[in-house]
């Protein structure tokens, strides 16, 4: 179907919602949204004078979250949802990897989702009023998110960063020992269904910004197999070639939500550091999307890191002391320098804590037992690292 089709079609949607709607569906519902879909709900949990000092000397580095999903301000402290820059700033952030997604299957879940049928983010396109282009096309959808965060870079007074080199990175982290309460934030892809077919938008995409892609998201696409899709095979040829590029560009392959086939094809091709930017290991959470105990060594004999989510489907619990018993398994198997953190927040989660109370994950380290040395590694040191390696282009 043709783009200029696609567009016609949703707006004679948008034209009879409006005739069945009242027009405040349009304007108030998108926070609704966003309400419902983004929780905390709280769990008990003390944190020390010790975890508090801990924190406060922290760069808390997170692999993942869809904070630029929603028609939220993130310059502003919000009560729904998980991230704002506020909230970054409270809980030590020096850096947050914010995901473009760009497709959703009505009804996902995770055994298997076919990539026909509705398509849930061109009705939140719509929804939230975003430009027209976004309508149709995925490509766009990314770049709108790029765009949303590089105005509230540029209208942040310098409180939030767009991270694209490592010398970004280091400036960064050099202000912040000067004080500078500054954060990072790096653009990334969940699920490259977005290239729309054509490998040169990868670099439309690098371009934007962009520096992290996960190969897929709830479905199977032109790339590669979903844990969560029909057929769930492993890297097409036009994905073996997008991995490649990403490689050379300085584009960081992260495997989330891929199918185990796809994670071994990966594997089996990767010369630089891959991550798994949020999810779990299956031997503490047995969920599809967690990871093996031999994907888990193979990720980190690439020098890479898993993320640790905090919601259900990824640690069975919310609880901070299930994500420090997720990270300490992935520590007793493959080292510490090979864990971080991956929160999934702004994902349609509930979490038990937002961003602003990360404090709560540094103290169930501390209680598992960690160093404060391993407990800066987790909490930030690891993801840098493979940030500064991961995203160096190479020279021809």
């Amino acid at each position: 179907m043709s783009t200029k089709r696609i567009i016609a079609i949703c707006l004679l949607v948008v034209l009879v919602c409006l005739v069945f709607f009242p027009i405040r569906y349009f304007l108030v519902e998108p926070s609704k949204i966003d309400r419902q879909n983004n929780k905390v709900v709280p769990v008990q949990f003390n944190i020390t004078a010790q975890a508090k000092d801990i924190q406060a000397k922290l760069d808390v580095a997170d692999m993942h979250a869809d904070s630029l999903l929603w028609k939220r301000d993130l310059l502003e402290r919000s009560d729904i949802g998980h991230v704002d820059l506020p909230r970054l700033i409270e809980g030590h952030y020096a850096l947050q990897v914010f995901s473009s997604v760009t497709k959703s299957p009505a009804g996902q879940n995770y055994e298997s989702n076919s990539a026909e049928g509705l398509d849930t983010q061109t009705l939140t396109s719509m929804l939230y009023l975003q430009p027209i282009r976004t309508w149709g096309s995925k490509l766009e959808r990314s770049l709108w998110h790029a765009q949303k965060l590089h105005t509230f870079a540029n209208e942040s007074d310098g409180k939030l960063r767009i991270i694209r080199t490592p010398q970004d990175i280091e400036r960064l982290l050099s202000d912040r020992r000067d004080g500078n309460p500054v954060v990072g934030g790096m653009l990334s892809v969940e699920g490259l269904h977005n290239l729309e077919g054509k490998i040169a938008n990868l670099d439309v995409l690098y371009a934007a910004g962009f520096r992290m892609a996960g190969l897929t998201h709830f479905f199977d696409n032109e790339v590669a197999g979903s844990m969560h899709g029909v057929n769930k095979g492993g890297l097409t040829p036009f994905g073996r070639k997008v991995v490649g590029r990403m490689e050379a560009l300085g584009m960081v392959v992260d495997v989330a939500h891929a199918s185990h086939a796809t994670v071994a094809d990966v594997l089996a091709m990767a010369t630089r550091p891959v991550v798994s930017s949020h999810g779990g290991v299956q031997a503490i959470c047995k969920a599809n999307r967690n990871l093996s105990d031999d994907e888990i060594r193979g990720i980190a004999k690439t020098g890479g890191v898993i993320g640790i989510g905090f919601w259900e489907g990824a640690i069975c619990s919310t609880r901070p002391r299930d994500v420090a018993r997720a990270i300490a398994y992935i520590r007793d198997l493959v080292g510490i320098d090979h864990v971080g953190l991956g929160s999934d927040f702004d994902g349609a989660t509930t979490t038990a804590f937002d961003a602003s109370q990360i404090a709560g994950v540094t103290q169930a380290l501390l209680d598992t037992g960690l160093s404060v040395g391993d407990i800066q590694k987790v909490m930030g040191e690891n993801v840098l690292r493979v940030l500064r390696e991961g995203i160096v282009a190479r020279t021809p």
